[in-house]
């Protein structure tokens, strides 16, 4: 099949190109806003890698014609939520316009998996559900997404493409490009630092495997299951969530190292939820998929081998 990733040099966008790499004919295209290329060179000389930008239509246009995908997994965004914030106006540039300039080029027929995410959701103390949990985002990163969302199933139904809205929750593992919550934590002590800053302490947050997401994302783009001009929506996730203080309890005791928390004032965040995980019932049944990693094996793989990017490891060098 031929595939076209978006963001393919990100965080959970390295996983996928190495999960289709080999049987799949795979074009990725990144702009290397969050660092330099970082897929490895054995995996490079087995797919295209074409540095654009998404919020240039005609690129994409081009790229489109050329590759002519069969399947698009749609990766590319600003994460980061306190970036989203600050630039609301790039937030969505890259995460709204960008998608549209995607979807108005895939040829009909194609699959069109979109990276959306659990903060599309109201706050709620149980795990989201994708039909039944009230949509109200509080922060401009889930407000692009759900826009987004709102463009794939337009665009989806109007021009024949099969899609699928992934609403990704919290991940974790080696390879993050963003200074969230837990690279922030190893990042810190990896640079031998004793007292750790950090913003708020108490959201509750469901964290998935970076390689069990990535899994997720190959599933639903190379599922048979959405007909043509449909549009279904799933969440990635683990339906557990964990606090901000069970999460240092577990790296402490990963991690063999003794530490101290120092709440910063320049860390907390104006917008922020309680609580995040969940309900992933719907992708288990339409796309046999399932967490086969815990947060344990999550936070061990990321303490051996964090494999963070220059501008993460760079803000505490």
């Amino acid at each position: 099949m031929r595939v076209l990733i978006t963001g393919g040099n990100g965080y959970v966008g390295r996983e996928v190109v190495r999960l289709l790499a080999d049987e799949h004919d795979v074009c990725v295209v990144d702009n290397l806003r969050a660092g330099p290329l970082r897929i490895a060179p054995a995996i490079l000389a087995r797919i295209r890698f074409e540095q654009e930008d998404i919020e240039d239509g005609e690129a994409m246009a081009r790229l489109a014609r050329d590759v002519r995908p069969e399947a698009v997994i749609h990766l590319a965004a600003i994460h980061y939520i306190p970036e989203c914030e600050a630039d609301p106006s790039a937030a969505v540039r890259t995460n709204v316009v960008g998608t549209v300039n995607l979807l108005r080029v895939c040829p009909s027929g194609c699959r069109f998996v979109f990276a959306s995410s659990g903060a599309v959701y109201a706050p709620a103390s149980e795990p989201h559900d994708e039909a039944r949990a009230r949509i109200g985002p509080n922060d401009v990163y889930g407000l692009t997404k759900l826009q987004g969302e709102a463009y794939v199933g337009h665009l989806a139904g109007s021009s024949g493409l099969s899609a699928v809205n992934v609403r990704l929750f919290n991940v974790i593992g080696p390879g993050e490009t963003n200074p969230h919550l837990v690279p922030e934590i190893v990042a810190q002590l990896r640079s031998g630092r004793k007292t750790i800053k950090l913003g708020n302490l108490w959201p509750k947050r469901d964290y998935v495997h970076v390689r069990d997401a990535a899994r997720g994302f190959v599933a639903t783009a190379l599922n048979s299951k959405v007909e043509a001009a449909e549009t279904i929506t799933v969440n990635l996730g683990t339906s557990r969530s964990y606090s901000v203080a069970e999460v240092l309890r577990k790296l402490r005791r990963i991690a063999g190292v003794k530490f101290t928390i120092e709440q910063d004032e320049g860390r907390i965040r104006t917008v922020d939820r309680p609580h995040l995980a969940a309900d992933i019932r719907r992708i288990q049944q339409l796309f046999g998929w399932e967490p086969r990693l815990s947060i344990d094996e999550a936070l061990a793989d990321l303490w051996i081998n964090p494999d963070l990017s220059e501008r993460l490891i760079a803000r505490y060098a």
